[in-house]
C-alpha cells in the first residue's frame, strides 16, 4: 500500500485474519508493509499502554508532554493526532483547548480507537476516527497542529505521509513528530537496538507467544532514517523551520517544522 494524496471517504479499515506473516519479508517493502502493521496492531492493542510503558521505563508520558509543550496549542486551535493509538497524546492536546478548539485522533487499527473512544467519553472537544493516515478525507489547511506518536516509522512510504501532512496544516501550522531515533554513537545505537530487540522479544513471547510482535520495534528502526533524515525528507517535502529535539542521547526525538 502506498501513500497518496488521493483523499477517500472514511470508511472501516479491515485487518485480515491473524495469521503467521514474515516480519523481514514484509517491513522491507512498501507493498507488504502496512499489512504487517495492520495486524500488529490489532494483536498488542489490548495491551499498547503496558507495554509503551514497560519499554520507556515510564517516561513515555514525559516525552509526550514535551511534544504538546512544543506544539504550543492555542485554546481555540483545530489539533489533529495521527496514529493517535488510545489517544495519549489526543487527549493532552484537548486539554489545552477551550470550546472553540477541537482535537481529532485518527488510526488505521479499529482496536486502538475503541479503546480511545471509550476513554473520550462525552468531552465535545475530542473526536476519534478510524482511517488511513497518509489518506484522509479532511480539507486543505484544516489545522493549525498536526501530530503523531510513534507513527512515521510505521508508514510505508514517509514522503506521501508528509505531503498529506503538508496538505491539511494551515499556513504557519506546525508538524511535530515523537519517535524512536538513531543515535550517532556506533556502539551506544548497537546496545540501544539490542535492548529493544532482547527486551521486545520477551515479552512478546509473554504476552502473545510471538516474539516478533515488539520485535518489530527494533526492525523497523534499522529501516527507519531517524531523525536526521527525517528532517532531510520533511525539508524536500516543503516544510520550513525542520529541526529536532534528542531525548536519551538520540534513542528519542521529536522532528518538527513549519509549513510556510
Amino acid at each position: 500500500m502506498r501513500c497518496s494524496r488521493n483523499r477517500h471517504p472514511a470508511q472501516k479499515i479491515s485487518v485480515s485474519p491473524l495469521k503467521k506473516l514474515d516480519m523481514q519479508e514484509h517491513i522491507a517493502s512498501p507493498a507488504k508493509k502496512q499489512i504487517y502493521v495492520n495486524q500488529m496492531f490489532a494483536t498488542i492493542a489490548p495491551r499498547y499502554d503496558l507495554v509503551t510503558t514497560l519499554l520507556s521505563y515510564g517516561q513515555d508520558k514525559r516525552w509526550k508532554r514535551k511534544l504538546v509543550a512544543m506544539a504550543d496549542v492555542q485554546p481555540h486551535h483545530q489539533v489533529l493526532d495521527l496514529a493517535c493509538g488510545t489517544g495519549d497524546i489526543t487527549f493532552l492536546l484537548t486539554k489545552q483547548l477551550d470550546s472553540r478548539g477541537k482535537a481529532t485522533g485518527v488510526d488505521i487499527t479499529p482496536e486502538m480507537v475503541e479503546r480511545a473512544r471509550h476513554k473520550a467519553l462525552h468531552d465535545s472537544r475530542v473526536h476519534f476516527e478510524t482511517g488511513d493516515i497518509c489518506r484522509l478525507n479532511f480539507p486543505d489547511a484544516s489545522f493549525h497542529r498536526i501530530t503523531v506518536g510513534y507513527g512515521v516509522r510505521n508508514v510505508p512510504e514517509i514522503p506521501g505521509l508528509l505531503h498529506e501532512v503538508l496538505r491539511l496544516l494551515k499556513p504557519s501550522g506546525l508538524f511535530l513528530s515523537l519517535d524512536f531515533g538513531k543515535p550517532e554513537g556506533r556502539l551506544y545505537r548497537r546496545a540501544y537496538l539490542g535492548y529493544l530487540s532482547t527486551t521486545g522479544s520477551a515479552l512478546g513471547w509473554l504476552l502473545h507467544r510471538d516474539p516478533d510482535v515488539y520485535g518489530y520495534i527494533a526492525e523497523s528502526i534499522k529501516h527507519y532514517p531517524g531523525q536526521l533524515g527525517v528532517r532531510g525528507m520533511m525539508e524536500a517535502a516543503g516544510f520550513a523551520d525542520c529541526r529536532f529535539v534528542n531525548f536519551l542521547g538520540g534513542a528519542i526525538a521529536i522532528n518538527l517544522g513549519t509549513k510556510p
